[in-house]
């Protein structure tokens, strides 16, 4: 009977927060897909933000995992999905903003297919190598890897035209080196493979690596921020020894283009209460995520400038995707 009656009076206390849930929405599960592999960031943020989500609107919502294609099959998935706010995705800039410009026909068009709900924050990407690599600081893995022959090194991504492949390939045209790509069907099996010595290299996110870091397992060199991280002071900005070097991605929730107007205000709404709780403001930040307050309309500004700048960074790498 309480549970019975927190539920009905929970549309009453959201109302007074400054919204109120529609008597038929949700009618059932909400699903928020994930177009990356279980064990990333966004698996990770995209868990901790449903849950959280689940609690504001007194609703059920279940993620689901989707990947494939550097994120495209789980993102056209969504672009396909019924316009009733039962299916949402949480995905990242890579899959975004890149992919348009990687793949001939990525399966969507990353503005008109979507609806921003909301941009939850940025987390840089970490430059991490086995102990057992030769260098055990940023400046000696430049000079360690120029040492060798072309491609003699090689570096795990999350999969081809993932950000960390886009970096590891930046990074190469920005110190004159060459390092040979292996990808992998998500961050999870690249970084395992890099802790077990079979590829010594790979750019990953804080909350990928943090622990293994910690641990000794893995080594930090540098993070692909213009400044040091504070997941990570120490570390230095691989900025500061290769001026004009940056690249980090945001996280950010959709919705199919198309639902009703007074569901995607209730999601905004929803998003923007549960992104304010403190709980899952420590947890997200101890991620390595930094937060943002950007509206909607500021989201779809950012996607805009981002898709701008990775068109012009794809043209000039050559790098392609069929």
């Amino acid at each position: 009977m309480r549970q019975r009656l927190g539920l009905l009076a929970l549309p009453i206390l959201l109302s007074w927060s400054g919204w109120s849930l529609s008597a038929d929405y949700p009618t059932r599960p909400i699903t928020v897909v994930v177009p990356q592999a279980t064990g990333g960031t966004n698996d990770i943020v995209g868990r901790m933000v449903s849950q959280k989500l689940a609690e504001v609107m007194g609703a059920s919502v279940v993620v689901e995992n989707k990947p494939g294609a550097g994120g495209n099959i789980g993102t056209s998935y969504v672009a396909k999905a019924p316009k009733d706010g039962h299916t949402l995705m949480l995905t990242v800039s890579s899959a975004q903003a890149i992919n348009p410009w990687l793949y001939k026909s990525p399966g969507f068009d990353p503005v008109k297919d979507f609806t921003p709900i909301a941009l939850i924050g940025a987390v840089p990407n970490v430059l991490v190598v086995h102990p057992s690599f030769p260098a055990k600081t940023l400046k000696e893995f430049f000079e360690t890897v120029k040492s060798k022959p072309a491609r003699h090194y090689q570096y795990a991504s999350a999969g081809n035209g993932t950000l960390n492949h886009l970096l590891g390939e930046m990074l190469g045209s920005y110190a004159g080196v060459s390092l040979q790509h292996v990808p992998y069907k998500g961050v999870a099996p690249a970084i395992n493979d890099v802790l077990g010595g079979q590829v010594p290299i790979a750019f990953a996110t804080p909350a990928s690596v943090l622990q293994h870091i910690r641990s000794g397992k893995l080594i930090a060199l540098g993070v692909s921020t213009p400044q040091r991280s504070p997941s990570l002071p120490q570390v230095p900005a691989i900025g500061e020894l290769l001026p004009g070097y940056s690249g980090s991605l945001w996280i950010a929730m959709y919705a199919p283009r198309g639902i009703p107007s007074d569901i995607e205000a209730q999601l905004q709404a929803a998003m923007k209460k549960a992104l304010e709780n403190p709980d899952l403001k420590e947890k997200l930040t101890s991620q390595g995520v930094e937060l943002s307050n950007a509206t909607p309309a500021q989201l779809a500004s950012l996607l805009q400038e981002d898709l701008a700048r990775w068109s012009k960074t794809v043209k000039e790498s050559g790098a392609t995707i069929d």
